[in-house]
């Protein structure tokens, strides 16, 4: 059966878009654009056309489609992961995309960016690699600025506020917040790039990527009006700053509340928290988030961190024809990082191990595609395990901080220091 398994060509090259498909495409993006009364503000973009490296924030679908409004009338290839090709893989390849299989470090995409550039066009990269959890910047890789000397093209980015608040990861209705607001800024020339340190591009792309959603709409006053804004949000925000307790918040309406104590907080349409009764300890979302990054810490740096063998069950991803179901199997968390164990594809045993030093951060999906529960997915070149464990005493967003922590424990370990943002 391992013979049969078809694996996804990662190695074609990118195709350049179909002339057809491009005004399609900004047909298709501007109903939702005109709906969120986007403002695009263009710096220091005079004069500059492709090819170029693009480098956008990522928040939300409607990312892409003001990441083609920013770019028209020219053509792009776009980093997308695996799972956005199923079912649609040519089509996918015709617009532009790029397949990528998150937190792997994979040659190949250099050579599909190279040629991107030759061709004269824009490469498009969400460095960020998946959707912010709480609206603010998620970790950056530190190749970012070996990338960016490496294709010797001008370096834009594309900040994106608004689109967290209005469509969150963790409760993708859509709240009609609008305007949302772009900034597509010139961070450098190849001039300045070839006169630049790889460290000095890191540092400065890092704060070129500093944005925070909820900050965003509290100062613009922009409220949310829709009743169940803050469901969802317990998936995010798993642990009570009340009593301590993890994997017991849950969330209904407008109000996040913890089971174990009962402490109840309300989500303002302004996105503030304030305590029913008592103590308000966080009112502003990502400041929670960070508390409990402060928490996982400390179990890290104690030594404790685990999340005990897990019941699970897996989901494989070789190709973008379809998940092929592996069934139950374990999984593994701690001071070691991921240890997966399953059936593979060809029926026998399956071990899949990622120590601390080879993951900077994973992917996570709260309740995926509406019906499949949380997951963490895990990766090599050739597969894609969709994991999913069984019960409630778990959180994948407390998975997420903790493979960025242990990470950055292993690089103080062996006197590798990563500035903030970056790993």
């Amino acid at each position: 059966m391992k013979n049969k398994i078809e694996r996804f060509d990662m190695t074609e090259p990118p195709r350049r878009t179909k002339w057809y498909l491009r005004p399609v495409i900004n047909v298709l993006c501007l109903p939702d654009l005109l709906k969120h009364r986007n403002k695009l503000t263009k710096i220091g973009m005079d004069g500059i056309k492709p090819p170029y490296l693009l480098l956008c924030n990522h928040n939300a679908f409607m990312d892409f489609k003001v990441a083609s409004k920013a770019i028209y009338p020219y053509r792009a290839n776009y980093v997308v992961a695996i799972d956005g090709f199923i079912g649609r893989e040519n089509l996918l390849r015709d617009v532009g995309c790029i397949c990528k299989r998150k937190f792997t470090n994979d040659i190949t995409l250099i050579r599909q960016l190279t040629a991107t550039v030759k061709n004269g066009d824009v490469a498009i990269i969400y460095p960020e690699a998946r959707y912010s959890l709480c609206g603010t910047t998620a970790i950056l890789p530190a190749s970012l600025g070996k990338l960016c000397k490496l294709l010797k093209v001008p370096v834009v980015t594309l900040i994106c506020h608004g689109h967290h608040v209005n469509s969150p990861f963790w409760n993708l209705h859509d709240r009609g917040i609008r305007p949302t607001e772009a900034e597509m800024t010139l961070q450098f020339t190849p001039e300045e790039l070839a006169e630049t340190s790889a460290d000095e591009i890191n540092r400065r792309l890092v704060e070129a990527f500093q944005y925070d959603d909820f900050a965003w709409q509290k100062e613009r006053g922009i409220r949310t009006k829709y009743k169940g804004r803050a469901e969802g949000l317990h998936r995010v925000l798993y642990k009570c700053p009340a009593c301590g307790r993890e994997y017991r918040m849950n969330s209904e309406g407008a109000d996040l509340f913890c089971e174990e104590c009962g402490k109840r907080w309300h989500m303002t349409e302004l996105a503030e928290l304030e305590a029913v009764e008592g103590a308000t300890e966080f009112s502003h979302i990502p400041d929670w988030y960070e508390w409990q990054r402060e928490c996982v810490r400390k179990e890290v740096e104690d030594g404790t961190y685990s999340t005990g063998v897990m019941k699970v069950t897996v989901d494989s991803l070789p190709n973008a024809k379809k998940f092929i179901h592996l069934g139950e199997g374990t999984l593994i968390h701690d001071m070691d990082g991921f240890l997966l164990r399953c059936k593979g594809l060809d029926g026998g045993d399956f071990e899949m191990r990622k120590p601390p030093s080879s993951l900077y951060s994973c992917h996570i999906e709260y309740n995926y595609l509406g019906k499949h529960g949380d997951c963490v997915d895990l990766n090599t070149l050739t597969d894609t395990c969709y994991i999913y464990p069984e019960g409630r005493d778990f959180s994948v967003t407390k998975m997420a901080l903790a493979t960025e922590e242990l990470y950055q424990a292993h690089c103080r370990k062996i006197g590798k220091n990563c500035p903030p943002g970056l790993a």
